[in-house]
């Protein structure tokens, strides 16, 4: 529990009191800022978790259609012709903050398909380029949910770490302190009105 060494004024009681009022209602904020956060996490993982499903089925499909290229254009061609093949897919990442958290929000979209300019593929190489640009798109929203995930869960515990300082800690020890100087206060006040009461009985 935090110690305060105060000494025991009516002036310092009164600053006591004030920060005492100020860490109550920043608890509270707290305390709710924990509460919504929790929330959002919770949202996210089941977000995260369907992203997650159609990335690995995405990348099932992506796979299949290579397996398809490669038994009829062989290893060899498909490396040459991916070798003059111009990107699918394009990506933009774009910094975002909400409850002061910053996140990155991930833009993809698919390119138009330009022809490899070779002769000799097989409309599976077509296929197997369109799935794999499907993938990228799902693993570039699966990147963006996981980040904000990860980064709520790691404010959330900064949160909770905070509300049980307060809670278990700082707000105790105020409170300690205020009834300690509180009470030597009044055994002050007590002593005078006594001293005060002897020297009327002279």
């Amino acid at each position: 529990m935090l110690k305060l060494r105060t000494p025991p004024t009516k002036s310092a009681l009164l600053r006591l009191r004030r920060q005492l009022a100020f860490l109550r209602t920043g608890h509270g904020l707290l305390e709710r800022k924990r509460e919504l956060l929790t929330r959002l996490v919770h949202e996210r993982i089941g977000e995260y978790r369907r992203h997650k499903s159609e990335a690995r089925q995405a990348l099932k499909n992506a796979y299949y259609w290579l397996s398809i290229a490669q038994l009829r254009m062989g290893g060899r061609a498909i490396h040459q012709a991916t070798l003059s093949a111009a990107p699918s897919v394009e990506v933009k990442v774009i910094p975002r903050r909400a409850l002061g958290i910053q996140y990155p929000s991930v833009e993809a979209r698919l390119l138009p398909p330009k022809p490899v300019g070779l002769l000799g593929t097989d409309p599976s190489f077509d296929e197997a380029r369109m799935a794999f640009a499907e993938a990228a798109l799902r693993l570039a929203k699966l990147a963006e949910v996981e980040m904000t995930l990860h980064r709520l869960i790691s404010e959330q515990r900064k949160a909770q770490k905070r509300v049980n300082a307060l809670k278990y800690n700082i707000i105790p020890g105020y409170q300690q302190t205020i009834h300690r100087v509180a009470e030597a206060l009044e055994e002050e006040e007590r002593e005078t009105l006594f001293q005060i009461k002897r020297l009327g009985e002279l």
